[in-house]
């Protein structure tokens, strides 16, 4: 079922697809920078790319966040840390990988490095490059706002009826 119009004022969707719409088009990401790509993340919110206008805002309260951006080289140290935070992050929840190092390792394959975060938090958008450029983030969090929409059941499962269903 889509969006029907029923006249100049009416129109019919499933209660579904207004709550993914909402959700996916006012994203607030949790800023977790870790090396360089934290700078073509900060760029990607500064004026010249302005993730605003997509209705995404970055956040420093892990509270007040929906996603998070891990951005750079996780280190073993750095782990307990990132997951803390994450599990401070209210449900539903997202991670975005950014960069080789977030999303395999990098060129550092050493004892202290975390060879990739999905090891650790279930990763939905790979974000590939060292460091990816702002317009490769923006495409990451734009499929991620694709992947939010194809969600089912995603209100159901806020208030505590079943699970919410994930489309491929």
């Amino acid at each position: 079922m889509g969006v029907e119009t029923l006249g100049d004022n009416v129109i019919t969707t499933s209660l579904d697809k207004v709550v993914n719409w909402s959700r996916s088009r006012s994203l607030w990401p949790m800023t977790f920078g870790l090396a360089c790509c934290a700078i073509e993340m900060m760029a990607t919110g500064a004026a010249r790319f302005d993730l605003d206008r997509f209705g995404i805002i970055f956040r420093a309260s892990p509270r007040q966040s929906d996603c998070i951006i891990i951005a750079g080289t996780v280190t073993k140290k750095m782990l307990p840390v990132i997951m803390t935070v994450y599990e401070q992050m209210p449900e539903p929840k997202y991670v975005i990988a950014m960069g080789a190092c977030a999303c395999s390792g990098g060129i550092f394959d050493t004892y202290s490095v975390v060879q990739g975060i999905d090891e650790h938090l279930p990763v939905d958008v790979y974000i590939p490059g060292c460091p990816p450029r702002p317009e490769g983030l923006m495409y990451g969090l734009i499929k991620l706002q694709e992947k939010i929409m194809r969600e089912r059941n995603s209100f159901g499962a806020a208030i505590g009826i079943g699970e919410v269903i994930n489309d491929a």
